[in-house]
């Protein structure tokens, strides 16, 4: 049974946040190691939306959406960030940067998929797509 207009969907389980956390983690690792600095983690700048990871790259702010797979058989992780999460994450980043008054920066949105498992004994595979999707034309910001 689908879920009705209006209802939240159902929180992940522990086992699939305990998962999500660790692929966090690993990004979050991963992007230190490549020169970036992270500035938030698990950042809600509203009611609604969440910024996985909040990182700074040299004159880039750069939100960082993180999807963790034990496998990519049946899909690359980015393809489960459909039109609604980019726009959720689209609100999410302009709350944010309405927040700390528009630094003067460039802005992009990165895709960190992690496909690994927190209990397996070899690392995990981690793929960084950058700029990986554009902010929505509606959200306009000060030059």
């Amino acid at each position: 049974m689908g879920k009705r207009s209006g209802e939240r969907a159902a929180s992940p389980s522990p086992r699939s946040a305990a998962v999500g956390k660790w692929g966090e983690e690993q990004a979050a690792a991963f992007l230190e190691r490549n020169g970036f600095r992270i500035i938030g983690r698990n950042v809600r700048p509203d009611r609604h939306d969440e910024l996985d990871l909040i990182a700074r790259q040299g004159d880039s702010l750069v939100f960082v959406e993180v999807k963790t797979r034990k496998r990519a058989d049946f899909a690359r992780p980015i393809r489960s960030i459909d039109r609604k999460k980019r726009h959720a994450l689209n609100r999410a980043a302009a709350a944010y940067l309405r927040s700390v008054h528009y630094p003067s920066l460039y802005y992009r949105f990165d895709v960190i998929e992690v496909v690994g498992a927190p209990e397996s004994a070899d690392p995990p595979a981690i793929r960084h797509i950058e700029d990986a999707f554009p902010f929505e034309s509606r959200f306009r910001f000060p030059v």
